[in-house]
């Protein structure tokens, strides 16, 4: 596997993870029956509200977590592959931040701590392993 398919694998399962995260938010407000918008409200005769409902201001927080954290990750990998990083250090990298993202969104939404804060870490942890990846690949 060179880096660039490691990379294409990483965008395309993040970028379900994100899609996925964004899709059932929706779904969820859907079921349960009200809408923050009022030509929403009007289109499906719900109830209008300022806030949503905490099932579905779970899923936007995961989904804003996982924002926060992969499309920097992706711009960085992106960096990496282009400089000409090879897949023996991307490969592992770009694996562990996918697992410990997947797993965060799954935990996050189970709300179970401590694997919440776990997988955040090593999301967190994979990150920086790529940034020292890019240092020494610039030095």
């Amino acid at each position: 596997m060179t880096a660039l398919q490691a990379y294409i694998a990483a965008c395309l399962i993040l970028s379900v993870n994100l899609l996925t995260l964004w899709v059932m938010s929706g779904a969820v407000r859907a079921r349960g029956g009200v809408a923050v918008n009022p030509e929403d409200g009007a289109r499906y005769k719900v109830p209008v509200s300022e806030a949503d409902p905490p099932p579905v201001a779970r899923w936007l927080r995961a989904h804003r977590n996982a924002e926060a954290t992969i499309y920097p990750f992706l711009l960085l990998g992106l960096v990496y592959v282009l400089a000409g990083g090879g897949a023996s250090v991307a490969a592992p990298i770009f694996a562990v931040f996918v697992l410990a993202r997947i797993a965060h969104s799954i935990v996050y939404l189970r709300a179970l701590q401590p694997w919440r804060t776990i997988a955040f870490a090593t999301s967190l942890l994979a990150t920086f392993a790529l940034i020292g990846a890019l240092l020494i690949r610039a030095a």
